[in-house]
């Protein structure tokens, strides 16, 4: 069998914080941003019920990514209008890493992964979520990507779609997936290891610091599940199958 693998899109292979920095100075000037920084109550913690109330709902990057710029409420409120507007915004998107969409794209088609992005995006002026991300991976190097515009939790998707790795930047979602289906959770860290939820590697996330060190540890899984399938055929051959 196929290895079956889902690829978060915001913060995992996408950068949707660059693009909404950008629009941030665009609207309010560097200047400003960094003044708000300074004000105090304006780090993430203070700002996270604003922050939830201000942006799209059903989508908790866009929280983080907004909480993280240090924005007040009504900033990231007027921020947020403002991407509402901006035609094709998940079109313009860059890469988190340079290349990397081809290179999944490459090493699915090598060794015959099947391969979905899972995505919470609102939606903006111009194409549907689903369409706009298509694009954007197609124009990334991935022909004909699969995309699932969702908001349900990524364990019990996993679950239902018999994924076999889910790769994502967030942990809560590592950790449904850990709690609520076979799949094996990757979480992309790039901060301070020390700083992961300490629940993660005990419920068996696996974390790395890239999406290509998540490629590496799923083509690992997938030589690991093939061995499994030649033992499990050679025992029924026999008549000898037992769980391995």
């Amino acid at each position: 069998m196929p290895l079956r693998v889902a690829f978060d899109l915001d913060g995992t292979i996408a950068d949707m914080h660059l693009v909404l920095r950008k629009e941030a100075e665009r609207l309010f000037g560097e200047a400003d941003l960094s003044k708000t920084a300074d004000r105090p109550g304006t780090d993430s913690t203070a700002n996270d019920d604003v922050t939830a109330a201000s942006a799209p709902a059903g989508k908790p990057e866009t929280s983080k990514v907004m909480a993280d710029m240090h924005l007040t409420g009504r900033q990231q409120m007027r921020l947020w209008e403002h991407v509402k507007t901006i035609e094709n915004f998940w079109g313009g998107l860059p890469e988190m890493e340079p290349g990397i969409v081809a290179r999944i794209a490459q090493t699915a088609a090598t060794r015959r992964w099947e391969v979905l992005f899972l995505t919470t995006r609102p939606l903006v002026a111009g194409e549907t979520v689903q369409i706009q991300s298509q694009r954007w991976l197609q124009a990334h190097g991935f022909p004909l990507p699969s995309v699932f515009v969702v908001q349900r939790s990524r364990g019990r998707i996993a679950e239902a779609l018999e994924l076999d790795a889910v790769v994502d930047d967030r942990p809560e979602n590592c950790l449904d997936v850990a709690v609520d289906s076979k799949a094996k959770p990757i979480l992309i860290w790039a901060g301070d290891p020390k700083r992961v939820p300490p629940g993660a590697k005990r419920l068996g996330v696996r974390v790395v610091s890239s999406i290509a060190d998540a490629l590496e540890l799923l083509i690992t899984l997938d030589d690991l599940k093939n061995e499994l399938g030649v033992v499990r055929s050679i025992k029924k051959f026999f008549g000898k199958e037992t769980a391995v």
